[in-house]
Order: C-alpha cells, then sequence, then structure tokens
C-alpha cells in the first residue's frame, strides 16, 4: 500500500470508539487487520435498508388465510 493515504482521526474513533479498542491496541493493528475489524474485506457486508425492504417485499410476515375444507 504505498502511497496510501488514511484518515487516522476517523480510523481512531472507529478502532477505539467504536470497536472499544484501547489505543495502545489499536496502533498495535495492521491496517489490514484494522479494516478486517471494521468489517471491510472480500466477506459479506452488512444487509443495507434497500436489501431489507426487499426481503420484506418478497416474504412479508402476513399470510392471506386459507381454508383446509
Amino acid at each position: 500500500m504505498s502511497g496510501a493515504r488514511f484518515d487516522w482521526p476517523a480510523l481512531m474513533r472507529a478502532g477505539v470508539q467504536g470497536l472499544g479498542l484501547r489505543p495502545a491496541e489499536f496502533w498495535a493493528l495492521t491496517p489490514a487487520e484494522l479494516r478486517l475489524m471494521m468489517g471491510e474485506g472480500h466477506g459479506l457486508r452488512p444487509m443495507a435498508r434497500d436489501g431489507l425492504e426487499a426481503l420484506l417485499a418478497a416474504y412479508p410476515d402476513e399470510q392471506e388465510e386459507t381454508s383446509d375444507g
């Protein structure tokens, strides 16, 4: 990552406030470890609101009444 610039204040807020790391723990991490802990990477990302809305539309909680005869 040569030449990469980091927003250290934002990363520190994410690490210390968001992840609950102590400053020494934050500074002991590599950028790759910090990004992994923050949920970045090749794994699945948390569902956004539009994904939730799509699921709610496809699978509504209310079901039609049916008679079994």
